[in-house]
């Protein structure tokens, strides 16, 4: 199989009322628990890499990993940056064979992040690769983006018509009460403003900070128009619990092969809920 757009599955996805996830990695055994479970929910997927996760990894490595792993592999897969803040990322992930990149210019006033974001689009779009941008600030913190949650801002729907429009970006994301991290009480998203929004806009809507969204929350948002869905913390929770639990059990265990393996096995499980809930199980 070889890397699809953005825009590839998301048309899909908007047509026919579903969402696809987008899950973050920092290393192999999550690209393998994220392909595998594409693979075996036949669901397309989207693999992300964030600013912080090419730093640990090297985009080099994150994108031969992930290329092998197309090789046993028949569902679409998509290669994507995740809250990409420069220009420069950007176009680095373009060059290094991502299909897809995103760039976050929510801390921006309105005029620059269209201006920023529609360079990205320009060159992007020359040689075939997606685009995701963002409006409104969602709160929280994810590698090195950090939005405190007084200064949150939630995306105005005016607004997002004028972006979308002038950016020519192929999907948004949206702020509507979702936060990246751990949430201390259950969120609260803004229903209403998602579907104003997408009343203004036609392209694909982008649901960031997805970890600890209710089931119903999320099945609601997929049927006013989010079509992208992005998941880390609950994988890396997933991870951390299956590392502790093993090396409790098994202190004299040094292999890493031992100690990673149930990691990966218990991250399929929370990536298999997701597509399943998501409704993109069984659409590759």
């Amino acid at each position: 199989m070889f890397l699809v757009t953005l825009k590839d599955i998301l048309d899909d996805a908007q047509k026919k009322g579903y969402a696809v996830g987008a899950f973050n990695t920092n290393n192999m055994e999550i690209v393998q628990a994220i392909v595998e479970s594409a693979e075996e929910e036949k669901a397309p997927v989207i693999l992300q890499a964030s600013q912080g996760a090419l730093r640990y990894a090297g985009i080099e490595y994150i994108v031969a990993m992930v290329k092998a792993s197309l090789q046993k592999v028949t569902v679409p897969v998509v290669l994507h940056l995740d809250h990409g803040t420069s220009f420069a990322q950007n176009m680095l992930c373009i060059r290094h064979g991502f299909s897809s990149v995103m760039y976050d210019g929510s801390k921006l006033p309105l005029e620059e992040n269209i201006a920023a974001t529609a360079r990205v689009v320009e060159v992007a779009h020359a040689v075939g690769v997606s685009v995701e941008g963002e409006l409104g600030k969602i709160g929280g913190t994810e590698d090195d983006v950090t939005v405190d949650e007084r200064e949150a801002l939630f995306t105005s729907p005016e607004e997002a018509e004028r972006f979308v429009s002038e950016s020519g970006v192929d999907a948004l994301a949206v702020a509507i009460g979702t936060a990246h991290g751990p949430y201390k009480g259950e969120p609260k998203l803004d229903f209403e403003r998602l579907q104003k929004i997408k009343q203004r806009v036609q392209i694909p809507l982008v649901l960031h900070g997805a970890s600890g969204v209710p089931a119903e929350s999320i099945r609601r948002a997929i049927e006013l128009g989010v079509c992208k869905i992005n998941i880390d913390t609950e994988i890396r929770q997933a991870f951390n619990r299956a590392v502790r639990k093993f090396t409790a059990e098994n202190p004299n265990v040094y292999d890493p092969r031992k100690i990673l393996g149930p990691a990966k096995e218990a991250m399929k499980t929370v990536i298999k809920e997701k597509m399943r809930l998501f409704g993109c199980a069984g659409k590759a």
